[in-house]
């Protein structure tokens, strides 16, 4: 089963979460913040991770970061998921090595879509 990690300061959205992919038939995980999605990373080992960009302890680019060229860095794919739209942002995001970039609020059936094209998630 394909594992996600969603990292996102907000209950309401990471309830959203695991009810859309739990439905779609992923593994879901969570962290409330940065700090402890990265923490968590190691022992949940996802396919693919899910951030929000604006968090306390560790925002989202400190989490692309750290997972990119901290001690456990993954080539996981990183979906930012995000209330930011701005180009600049995005730049940002995929300079520190985000994989893609969806905007709240999010479309089930495209989030669920991305997901299965970055993970070869069959349906």
């Amino acid at each position: 089963m394909t594992k996600v990690l969603a990292i996102d300061d907000s209950r309401t959205i990471r309830n959203l979460l695991r009810m859309s992919l739990e439905n779609a038939g992923f593994e879901y995980h969570c962290a409330e913040d940065g700090r402890l999605g990265v923490d968590a990373f190691p022992e949940v080992q996802p396919d693919v991770v899910i951030t929000d960009i604006n968090m306390p302890n560790l925002d989202g680019y400190g989490v692309i970061d750290e997972l990119r060229r901290g001690p456990n860095a993954t080539k996981v794919p990183i979906i930012v998921l995000t209330t930011e739209s701005s180009d600049e942002l995005k730049a940002r995001a995929r300079e520190a090595g985000a994989t893609g970039w969806i905007v709240k609020p999010f479309d089930d059936a495209s989030l669920i879509s991305v997901l299965k094209r970055l993970t070869g998630h069959a349906a």
